[in-house]
């Protein structure tokens, strides 16, 4: 099945925090089985959504007459190159709703986010991690054109432990 013709990819608003939510949630929850705690992803996702410092989030977005419905997320958050003097976008929080998948979305939400990121003189590359073992994501970031970096991953987490 196709993607709608009514598809829209946007920057997200403060009327798309309960979806996002929802999304993130169950991106955890699938991913790394992880309950998050949801008081503190509602803080953390409108601390994101009212401070553009930090980031935003893209969404996409079906429409069918005045109904409107989220059907997937990423979230860009910034790392600043010294080396390159421009800024790396992170890709994270990456999320289609089970029934839209394999349909294209997040190839649509990704290449927004390229097109964005290529405009903007200041940015100097994407950048995302993905959990060790979720292997079908990888495969679908390697579809749309990302690479393996050469860089590992390392942290010190002080909220969420394992």
């Amino acid at each position: 099945m196709s993607l709608p013709n009514q598809l829209i990819i946007r920057a997200a608003n403060l009327d798309d925090v309960e979806s996002i939510i929802t999304f993130s949630a169950a991106m955890a929850l699938e991913t790394e089985n992880r309950q998050l705690d949801l008081a503190r992803l509602r803080e953390g996702t409108l601390s994101l959504l009212n401070t553009p410092s930090y980031g935003f989030f893209m969404v996409a977005e079906i429409r069918d007459g005045e109904q409107r419905r989220l059907i997937g997320q990423l979230m860009i958050t910034y790392e600043w190159s010294d080396w390159r003097n421009g800024v790396f976008w992170w890709i994270q929080s990456v999320y289609v709703d089970p029934p839209w998948r394999r349909r294209g979305v997040f190839r649509r939400i990704h290449e927004a986010v390229v097109s964005q990121a290529k405009a903007d003189v200041k940015v100097c590359g994407l950048r995302l991690y993905v959990e060790q073992d979720n292997h079908t994501a990888e495969a679908v970031y390697q579809r749309v054109g990302l690479k393996r970096s050469v860089y590992k991953v390392y942290e010190e987490d002080f909220v969420l432990s394992r």
